[in-house]
């Protein structure tokens, strides 16, 4: 029998034969408000880490901060600490405009365009572009993800940047809006960026003007959120692409899924295979401190705390997220032996 290529289409339509899923309930509302609580008091005051300085207008945040949500696809809330700070988005932006993009491509398109392996390298890494013939390698790198903001639908910029700021705003359930001083900063310091997309532009891998496109970039990780937020786009992911507050189906389930295999792999950029090996589940983090959970079919989960590690995560924000995906059971390679009779085949 022909194995089934890696690249080959399922023989079944999704959208009316849908398959199997992977599904779960989180513990009961009160065991996950004390669980909540119980992480944000072990780790409050945990002060390791350095808040992000390259871009000016980040090092201004207080390394204090700290909150912790869970939204369930219920669309109730558990919340405690900072959780009414707002914060630019930053690269937790990433894998909501990829979303967007295979919505509009298809996720086959886009995957053949901007490709979803890990590079082992730092997020804004050139040296990843020069070494690999694909050169954007995954959305969720800078490189990556310059060539997914030029594929967003529109002809136009302005365009491209309402389609962005609409589908960003669906999946956090309210109107998003630039936080105009950390895109003035950060377009003043975006030089690296806009020479990943001079450099993707030679290489016929970018689909827009290269400095438009670094500017809706810019832009799009300048678009302020709180963690509550970032919890419930998480929950959007975890949901089938359905917005558990606004009950707005944001994304197709097949969208959905991919989305959340390239933020298994890529989420945590080169420390990817640490996060899944310890936490187990889809995550995204960004340079202001906000990292993004999703546990699929159970809820999201996200964290914000300013200082970071050397790759750029946030410190506190990745053992919250550690202890709560023990305790809530939220790890999709945990399992128990079945305590069932034996079945015959």
């Amino acid at each position: 029998m022909t194995p089934l290529s890696m690249h080959e289409e399922l023989p079944f339509d999704e959208a009316t034969t849908p398959p199997h899923v992977s599904t779960g309930d989180l513990p009961v509302a009160a065991d996950v408000r004390a669980l909540v609580t119980e992480a944000y008091e072990r780790y409050r005051h945990h002060g390791s880490g350095d808040v992000a300085d390259y871009i000016p207008a980040l090092a201004q945040a207080d390394p204090d901060l700290f909150g912790i949500a869970v939204v369930g696809p219920w669309g109730r809330s558990f919340e405690i600490g900072d959780v009414t700070a707002g914060f630019s988005i930053q690269s937790v932006s990433k894998p909501f405009v990829f979303a967007l993009v295979c919505d509009t491509l298809g996720y086959e398109a886009a995957r053949v365009r901007l490709g979803v392996n890990s590079t082992g390298f730092p997020f804004d890494s050139l040296m990843a572009i020069e070494l690999n013939a694909q050169r954007t390698m995954n959305p969720l790198v800078n490189a990556g993800a310059l060539a997914t903001t030029s594929l967003v639908p529109g002809a136009t910029a302005g365009e491209k940047w309402e389609a962005i700021r609409q589908r960003l705003s669906a999946f956090a359930g309210r109107e998003l809006l630039v936080d105009d001083e950390v895109y003035a900063s950060e377009s003043a310091t975006n030089l690296r960026n806009q020479g990943i997309a001079h450099l993707l532009r030679s290489y016929d891998r970018l689909f827009f003007d290269p400095d438009e496109t670094t500017d809706l970039y810019t832009r799009q990780c300048s678009l302020e959120v709180t963690v509550h937020d970032l919890a419930v786009m998480a929950a959007t992911l975890a949901n089938g692409g359905v917005n558990p507050v606004t009950q707005e189906t944001v994304i197709g389930p097949g969208v959905c899924r991919r989305v959340l295999a390239v933020m298994a792999s890529a989420g945590l950029y080169e420390l990817s295979g640490d996060w899944l090996y310890q936490i187990g589940v889809p995550g995204k983090s960004g340079v202001s401190g906000g990292i993004i959970t999703v546990a699929p079919g159970k809820g999201g989960l996200a964290t914000y705390s300013p200082p970071l590690d050397e790759a750029g995560n946030s410190v506190r924000g990745q053992l919250a997220t550690k202890y709560l995906s023990e305790r809530l059971g939220l790890n999709l390679f945990a399992s128990a032996p079945s305590d069932g009779p034996p079945v015959q085949f």
